[in-house]
């Protein structure tokens, strides 16, 4: 069944002369037909990963656009610090994939936010957590950079999901 397939599949490109094309320059046509993971970076994972935010004027938003900061000022360092490997535990952590799928994640990853006395917390906590079911990371809301980055680099040195090292 397969043959008959690829048959009809490289038929239909040649009635535009397309599989001549092709067959003439295979490097260009490589990257439509072959997926290959490309190395992580900073600007990739901040739009990776969708933001919602509280209303605007609330005091929630306040704190929110701040913890965005750090998200953003963390996924900077992280890249000038360690390249794309500690990106890649970032994304494994928030998504249990170190690598963006060929056809992206469904659900988008987001980035969500832990507020005091949410989820029965009696306090904010620490750290952040992740769901990788619905590829969500959840941040807790620090007010100071320094605490937020000690914080996750914790995180992400003690968590050892899915059997990786």
């Amino acid at each position: 069944m397969f043959p008959c397939t690829l048959y009809r599949f490289c038929e239909g490109l040649k009635t535009l002369g397309v599989l001549e094309k092709i067959r003439r320059h295979p490097d260009s046509f490589k990257p439509l037909f072959c997926y290959e993971a490309s190395l992580l970076t900073a600007d990739q994972m901040d739009n990776l990963f969708s933001i919602p935010l509280s209303p605007e004027g609330s005091n929630k938003r306040t704190a929110e656009e701040m913890v965005v900061i750090f998200w953003r000022d963390y996924l900077q360092d992280a890249e000038e610090e360690d390249g794309p490997s500690k990106l890649q535990k970032m994304l494994a952590f928030a998504t249990g994939a170190s690598v963006v799928p060929p056809i992206g994640f469904s659900p988008t990853p987001s980035v969500e936010f832990i507020h005091k006395g949410e989820d029965d917390y009696a306090s904010t906590p620490l750290f952040p957590m992740a769901n990788t079911c619905v590829n969500c990371i959840r941040l807790p809301l620090h007010v100071s950079y320094e605490v937020f980055k000690d914080k996750f680099d914790f995180a992400l040195g003690n968590t050892h999901g899915f059997g990786r090292s």
